[in-house]
């Protein structure tokens, strides 16, 4: 079922959503090389409970063990946290990350590179931040989810890179995950009219390569199956009656 949500509750989700904003701003300074995904994840959690009231979304969701989803390079989602897992110089990774506040949740995602970054993973990098972009100025009143997915989708495919299609983006607010789900891609003018009070998790994940996925022996980490890169960017939207809101901008 399809939770819409008042001013009030936006406005709230928005307070959270600054917090979330701080997060993924200070862990992006925090990439470098030599740091492990653990470490990440420690930074993370401290700093989310160092606000009041505000508690790290994922850990625990479904069993997941971690603050953070940490994936790098050919990793799509859901990469679990370890001290073994240690960036290095030209390594891509996507930092998946939510908080709970007040009662609501909210959901980012950005992908950082490690050091300098061969031409054409820079490329996949700013070409998925765009295609973010696109799917925002989408979400707007009267738009269809179809048009998101289409912006989305035209964006990655003029770069020459594919649109994942076993995940989603996803509605969220009271629960992490609500209806409706979000696609990557998709036709203009098709699927559910975008109504205000709508909130959205809109996340492109791409890939360098193929589209085609698979999930490692872990069971949570999402991998392409052909090992090329893939760049995970996310904000929460909500649908206004003036046009939408980012709640999880910096």
């Amino acid at each position: 079922m399809i939770q819409l949500k008042s001013s009030r509750e936006i406005d709230l989700m928005a307070d959270g959503g600054r917090i979330l904003a701080a997060t993924v701003q200070m862990l992006r300074r925090e990439v470098r090389a030599g740091i492990s995904t653990e470490d990440l994840d420690r930074i993370a959690e401290a700093f989310i409970r160092s606000h009041p009231g505000a508690t790290p979304a994922f850990k625990g969701l479904y069993g997941f063990p971690g603050t953070l989803c940490t994936s790098i390079n050919q990793e799509i989602v859901h990469g679990i946290p370890s001290k073994k897992r240690v960036l290095k110089e030209g390594d891509i990774i996507s930092i998946d990350v939510g908080v709970g506040y007040q009662g609501y949740f909210t959901d980012s995602a950005t992908t950082v590179a490690v050091g300098v970054i061969d031409a054409e993973t820079a490329r996949l990098l700013e070409t998925t931040e765009r295609s973010l972009a696109a799917g925002i100025a989408a979400a707007m009143p009267g738009n269809h989810l179809g048009d998101i997915g289409a912006a989305v989708q035209r964006v990655v495919e003029e770069a020459g890179f594919s649109v994942v299609r076993d995940l989603v983006g996803h509605g969220i607010g009271v629960a992490f995950h609500e209806e409706p789900q979000v696609p990557n891609y998709g036709k203009a003018k098709r699927g559910l009219k975008l109504m205000p009070g709508l909130t959205l998790a809109i996340e492109p994940m791409v890939n360098i390569g193929g589209p085609a996925t698979r999930t490692l022996a872990d069971k949570w980490t999402i991998v392409t199956v052909d090992g090329s890169r893939s760049a995970h960017f996310e904000h929460t939207v909500a649908i206004t009656d003036s046009g939408n809101r980012v709640l999880t901008a910096a």
